[in-house]
Parts: structure tokens; sequence; C-alpha cells
């Protein structure tokens, strides 16, 4: 595995690049490591663990397009004295492997397979974990927890697409699922790298909600977007060309959905409209909280709730 190039923010201090298996202490509170962990023959992670003496609980935070794992360095840095934290680049995104669509599909439910195969290889206590899932974090988080409900104590999932519902997703979204339009859309999402990392964040905010990525967490986005012939967007389309079928079986399964969740939504998330997140919570007799102000990316644009939100997972 080749040595990370990306720059990682945290609230206290930079950690520079690294070798993969070794980083240095960050903060007087928490000490965060960055490596890599090897799920089988075609995937290997970069992840980023926080762990301590006697920890309250387990928290694993799942990304959503196009993000990395350093979207959660603060959030881990703050939570880190109290919890083991966990953080991982998906397939696809950051540094993590980018095998061929023919070697792994990138589809949600392969996503769920590599979330099961993250858990049992760090050896996670599933009885005290909360999984906290956004974007596209969330359907494979909801694919395991059906078959096996025990995953853990608590999923926290938001601002995704539980159920085919093409009124209710931005259209670019949708013209992802199937050709003639997921192929155009693939390659407009490619020539538009820069301006999408630069602003997918702030659309549908009022410009007095609008804020800005820490630079390092950018630059690792902006760093990490082509690797081994596979673009983060490629990695995107290819989980969308699958995502109607998983979509699909979560719906006529989700009488088997026995892990508690809380859904939580920005209200002005003009990506997936709130209107999803109520009706998935209703059927799955979920807690539901609308978040007034915030978009597609609560934990960017209001860190502090998060770290709120899963505080009292563990409290429940």
């Amino acid at each position: 595995m080749a040595s990370l190039k990306t720059v990682v923010a945290t609230a206290s201090a930079i950690m520079a690049s690294t070798a993969p298996g070794h980083a240095g202490p960050i903060g007087s509170a928490t000490a965060l490591k960055i490596d890599f962990i090897t799920i089988d023959e075609n995937i290997t992670l970069r992840r980023m663990v926080s762990r301590q003496g006697n920890p309250n609980g387990t928290v694993l935070f799942l990304h959503g397009f196009p993000e990395t794992l350093g979207v959660w360095t603060k959030i881990t840095e703050t939570m880190g004295a109290q919890y083991e934290v966990h953080a991982f680049d998906w397939p696809g995104y950051g540094q993590s492997s980018r095998p061929s669509p023919e070697r792994f599909s990138y589809s949600p439910r392969d996503y769920a397979k590599v979330l099961k195969a993250y858990i049992d290889r760090s050896g996670i206590d599933r009885s005290n974990l909360v999984i906290y899932a956004s974007d596209i974090g969330s359907l494979p988080a909801l694919l395991l927890a059906l078959e096996e409900p025990a995953v853990a104590k608590k999923i926290i999932v938001g601002d995704f697409a539980p159920f085919n519902r093409p009124h209710w997703m931005y259209e670019s979204l949708q013209n992802l699922k199937a050709e003639p339009t997921a192929t155009p859309t693939r390659a407009y999402m490619n020539k538009t790298s820069d301006e999408i990392l630069e602003n997918v964040h702030r659309r549908g905010l009022a410009p007095e909600n609008q804020f800005d990525l820490p630079s390092e967490v950018l630059s690792d986005m902006k760093e990490s977007w082509m690797r081994d012939g596979v673009t983060t967007a490629d990695a995107f389309a290819f989980y969308y060309a699958h995502f109607t079928r998983d979509e699909d079986y979560l719906e006529a399964n989700l009488s088997r959905l026995k892990t508690p969740i809380k859904v939580i939504w920005g209200e002005k998330d003009i990506y997936i409209k709130p209107e999803m997140g109520k009706e998935f919570a209703n059927r799955t007799g979920s807690k539901f909280a609308v978040l007034k102000g915030i978009g597609h990316f609560p934990h960017l644009q209001d860190p502090a709730r998060t770290v709120d939100e899963v505080r009292r997972a563990f409290a429940d």
C-alpha cells in the first residue's frame, strides 16, 4: 500500500503524511492512529482509530459521497476521551482499495459485507457499538442489520435513500441509476470534480448557513479523487448502478429490521428530501429528527449535534 499523501486536520494539531500502520499522537485528550486493515484479497481499507482505556462504548462513523474519513477527525478527537472511535474510507474513496468493478461491485450490498468484515477484524464489541452512518453509508449499515440484528446497540442514519422514490431525490442522483443517463452523468461528475468538492456541501443552504470545509479535509478529498484508475465519482456511479435493487430489498424486508434505529435529517437537504427520512422512520417505528437550517451534511455543518446524537444513543 502506498504511503499516505494526505493531510488530516484536527482541532488541536495536524498529522502529516505517514507510512501505513503509523501515525503520531494528536491532541492532549486523545491519540488518533491512521493505518490500513485488510478485508480480503481485493479490499484494504484506510482507517482512523482512537482507542482509550476503559471506553464507555465504541462508535463507528460511516462517511458519504464525496467524503473520506477525514470528515470525522474533529468529532473523533472530541469523543475519543470517552469512547473508542472508528472510521474508514469506503472502497473507492480516500486511500482505500479501488478494484475494478469486475472484481468488486461497489454496491450497497457489497459495502455491507465490507462493513461486517471491518467490525469482525477490528474486534469491535457489538453489544456496545453505535454506528453513525450518513449518505451512502446508511443503506449498507441497514442491509447488514437485516442479516445480523445484533450488529450494534443502535444505528443512526440520515440523508440517504432507503426507498426508490425519484420525486424525493436530486435529479442527477436518480440519473445514475440506469442508462441512458448513467454514463453521461458519471462523465460530467468526473469533469466537474473540483466544483463538486468545493460546493457540494453548500448547495441548498441560505448564505448565512453556508460553510467552508477545513482545508485539510478538502485536500484529502481532492488528492484521493483518482487512484488506480478509479475515481470517487466512478465508485459512486457503480454504487448507484445497484442502488434500486438494494433499496427494493430493504423495503421488502423492513419487518426484519430489529436493530434500534434513529433517523436524523437536514431540513435543507436538496439531494434527498426529508420526506424520505420521515417515511422510513414511520415505517420502522424509529425516532425522527429534522435539523433546522441544516443541509445534507449535518456532521460537517453542526458537528456538536452529531456528538450529542451519539452520546444520546449510548444513554438510551
